[in-house]
């Protein structure tokens, strides 16, 4: 299994617009970070986790020739803006399956009302096919996906497990029921925003202390403003089996 980290940048994204933050001026690619999603790979298949405003950006980075799906955390614009450009792989498969909660659907029918139409639509507009997520494990390819719940301030947000796999995305409480899901997991990736403390997101200290409570084998750092500093200063300061994720990092579970 094979992830590819598409973007891993905050809302915002790095450099932020209008933002002369030394972190936001630099010339090191890696502090140079997309909005966050990754693709997740086994044999030919490919799913997206998230699918943000620099999908199309990020699919052409990646020359991605296909996917089978995609997998939404939660409505936020910067996890789900991108939802147009996938009308280049619906015209290979027609309708892209969709894994999403009741809530985000909600949210995404009103924003993408063309999208899920049923009459008079526009012939150009991408099709999909909702696959309603809850609590229940459920199968993609013949690999197990765990829907795990994270609380993004008060929001709740559907994060997922692969097997060894897990991605959690704007966690700032996790519940222990929820811990419980990922026992075993030999690589995790969290969101690590800054360094100050965050109403919705775990600071680096608050994901360094969640990795170690979780114990995989290695642990990436993504949702990452400038605020948290240079990528290679960071990284430096980490221990030795945590790493602070960039843009275009290929990583095999």
């Amino acid at each position: 299994m094979k992830i590819t980290f598409l973007g891993t940048g905050t809302s915002q994204g790095i450099p932020m617009i209008a933002n002369n933050h030394p972190v936001c001026l630099s010339e090191n690619p890696k502090d140079k970070r997309l909005r966050s999603s990754i693709m997740i790979s086994w044999d030919a298949i490919n799913y997206i986790v998230d699918c943000g405003p620099d999908f199309r950006q990020q699919m052409l980075r990646e020359h991605v020739q296909s996917i089978n799906g995609v997998l939404y955390t939660h409505e936020h614009a910067d996890h789900t803006a991108g939802m147009d450009d996938l009308r280049p792989f619906c015209y290979q498969i027609g309708e892209m399956p969709i894994y999403l909660d009741k809530r985000t659907l909600k949210s995404l029918q009103q924003r993408f009302e063309y999208v899920f139409r049923k009459e008079n639509r526009y012939p150009g507009a991408p099709k999909v096919a909702v696959n309603l997520v809850d609590d229940t494990a459920f199968f993609l390819d013949g690999v197990e996906v765990t829907p795990i719940e994270v609380i993004h301030g008060t929001l709740p947000v559907t994060c997922y497990r692969f097997g060894n796999f897990a991605y959690l995305t704007d966690v700032k409480t996790i519940s222990e029921t929820e811990k419980e899901k990922l026992k075993g997991v030999k690589v995790l990736v969290v969101n690590a925003l800054r360094q100050e403390a965050h109403p919705t997101h775990f600071n680096l200290e608050e994901a360094l202390a969640f990795v170690e409570e979780i114990n995989p084998e290695r642990a990436y750092f993504s949702h990452i403003s400038h605020k948290l500093g240079f990528h290679d200063e960071v990284e430096k300061s980490l221990p030795a089996n945590v790493f602070l994720a960039y843009d275009g990092l290929k990583v095999e579970v």
